[in-house]
């Protein structure tokens, strides 16, 4: 389903990500996750790209094994690391005859292969592949006259390559001026700078819907991956100071962060949020247990009544 009707027919959308795993004994746990998942009716799930295109198939397999095994419809992740124009095009392609309706194109990272030079790529930014995707658009090889529908990436605290917050919001005009449909932040833990980063778009004249990523802090080691993965994601002393309290309990520290999550949820509700997509990191655990607290009528029963 193209991304268009999925935002115009839903005033808030829910959502998962995935990563593809590494290993068959990774691919069977992380599809029982899904299967746990699925009886909450996402609006779409995403799956990610690898620094360097390094999971290329892994992702297509996974993406593939969505499309055909599950009611879950896939959003692929694509990249413009290390990749050329005719890659870029077979794989869309690919997708396109396989009936995938959305990409969400992303800079990406660097792979950690020696003598890599991003100079060299030819795609230097995430514009570059928005506009890329729009011409392959314009083709009409897409079964859907519109072709893919188009996501790109937001930063609430920030893009960490990009200090001068008013450059970096040209930035993000240009890649919705090139054709993205929708934007989608990357974790924050602060609501304050999601409203921020919203009021600041809209003073830029951007006008599609923003989607919040929340992933909720559920081990303080995962903190520092947290940090690491989200370019330096900043840690409000509320909830340092929660985690602190009981860090030496890991299921206490697991359910403060859901509770954080949650309220953080609960407030993006009442804020007339377009969308919070969740960064599961291939659990289920803690995404279940956010809906049920937020009370949503989630499963196939409820929805039928």
């Amino acid at each position: 389903m193209h991304i268009q009707d999925i935002l115009s027919s839903q005033q808030t959308t829910f959502s998962f990500e995935f990563f593809p795993p590494k290993t068959p004994e990774g691919a069977e746990s992380l599809f029982q996750t899904i299967l746990e998942l699925e009886p909450y009716l996402p609006h779409f799930v995403s799956v990610t790209y690898g620094a360097g295109g390094s999971t290329r198939e892994l992702t297509h397999d996974l993406v593939l094994r969505l499309k055909t095994r599950t009611s879950l419809d896939p959003i692929p992740h694509l990249t413009c690391v290390s990749h050329t124009q005719p890659e870029i095009g077979a794989i869309l392609e690919r997708y396109a005859s396989e009936g995938i309706g959305n990409i969400l194109a992303l800079r990406g990272d660097p792979p950690a292969t020696p003598g890599y030079r991003r100079e060299e790529d030819d795609f230097q930014h995430a514009v570059d592949l928005v506009k890329f995707i729009r011409k392959f658009n314009d083709r009409g090889v897409h079964a859907d006259r519109r072709g893919f529908g188009i996501g790109v990436a937001g930063f609430p605290e920030g893009h960490p390559a990009t200090p001068n917050r008013l450059v970096e919001m040209d930035h993000l005009k240009a890649k919705v001026d090139a054709g993205a449909d929708y934007i989608v932040t990357q974790l924050f833990f602060d609501n304050h700078d999601f409203y921020d980063f919203r009021d600041r778009c809209e003073l830029a004249g951007i006008r599609v819907p923003i989607l919040a990523g929340i992933m909720p802090a559920t081990s303080l080691s995962g903190l520092k991956r947290m940090a690491e993965l989200a370019g330096g994601t900043r840690f409000p002393a509320k909830l340092l100071r929660a985690l602190g309290r009981c860090q030496d309990d890991p299921e206490r520290v697991t359910r403060v962060g859901i509770h954080y999550a949650s309220e953080q949820c609960m407030d993006l509700l009442e804020n007339e949020v377009r969308g919070i997509h969740f960064y599961t990191l291939n659990r289920s655990d803690a995404t279940r247990q956010i809906f049920s607290s937020l009370g949503l009528r989630h499963s196939r029963a409820e929805n039928a009544e």
